[in-house]
């Protein structure tokens, strides 16, 4: 048995433009050409492949033979592909980028995350996403070093003098235990009450800012690299700590987690800026994304 040929895209267009129309004739109004060119491109399609893709006896309308059917589905994939393959041809050819690494804050809201990145992806599907989530100065280690091309990072984005950095809003940190952590038993809460408890606190995996400690009350502290786990610490009853707001929200509704009213420390607002290197502004993709997350706490 002999194999196969190659179809030629003109083929499975042809192809493609009877099934969807239904019949030969309105895939030819459709793609301005003679009824006998429909049919001539069909039978050299059939004969390449050795199959009969369609049933004509019997029928007005071209119906699709089994193996019609599974050619079809082939059909429509190698069509996409090249319909992404012109689009991101094209998106190239005006400046477009082609894949895009960003760096992001853990303390960065899920929701907006999530928003932006789900539009970003129905906006421009022919970029590609990389995506780094870091804590603290390592979202801007990751810029600064060219692994990514922009970041959402928190204040210490203006540390960075290799950096350009647009304001994108803010969240509130708050202090919390559990509610059966001496902390949240205790009221009112006196000054300097923190010290004699664990703080859980987030580390920093760069050395940006190796050794620094931001926002740390207590001499006896635990140290995590990881937000989710610090999370869920907190709601077991190690220590306390700042955590977003957004993120412990349904926490203090659920009374799985309780907020101190502590007078040396009632919280802070932590504002996130866009960043990028001065010699690498964003293209256009980029700075799309940076203005959607700007749109994010409005």
């Amino acid at each position: 048995m002999s194999e196969p040929g190659t179809p030629t895209l003109d083929q499975l267009r042809v192809f493609l433009a009877v099934v969807e129309t239904g019949s030969f004739a309105a895939a030819g109004r459709r793609l301005n050409r003679a009824v006998s060119v429909i049919s001539y491109g069909i039978a050299n399609l059939e004969a390449q492949l050795g199959l009969t893709l369609f049933d004509r006896e019997g029928t007005r309308r071209p119906v699709l033979t089994q193996a019609g059917q599974a050619v079809l589905i082939e059909a429509r994939s190698v069509s996409r592909g090249i319909e992404t393959l012109r689009a991101k041809v094209k998106g190239l050819s005006q400046g477009l980028e082609a894949q895009i690494t960003l760096a992001v804050d853990v303390l960065l809201p899920g929701e907006w995350l999530g928003r932006v990145l789900r539009a970003f992806a129905a906006e421009y599907p022919t970029v590609t996403l990389r995506l780094h989530v870091e804590a603290l100065g390592a979202v801007n280690a990751l810029v600064i070093d060219r692994r990514a091309a922009i970041g959402v990072s928190g204040p210490l984005a203006s540390e960075a003098v290799e950096l350009d950095t647009r304001a994108l809003g803010s969240v509130e940190m708050v202090p919390v235990a559990a509610p059966d952590h001496p902390l949240a038993l205790a009221e009112p809460l006196l000054p300097g009450a923190a010290r004699d408890h664990i703080q859980l606190v987030l580390t920093d995996r760069s050395p940006l800012t190796e050794g620094r400690d931001f926002s740390v009350l207590s001499p006896r502290t635990w140290r995590l690299a990881d937000l989710g786990s610090k999370h869920a610490l907190l709601r077991e009853g190690i220590g306390w700590g700042n955590m977003p707001l957004p993120m412990i929200a349904p926490d203090l509704v659920a009374g799985t987690l309780k907020l101190l009213k502590m007078p040396d420390h009632p919280g802070q607002t932590y504002r996130f800026s866009g960043i990028w290197r001065h010699d690498s502004p964003p293209g256009p993709a980029a700075s799309w994304l940076l203005g959607q997350f700007a749109a994010c706490d409005h």
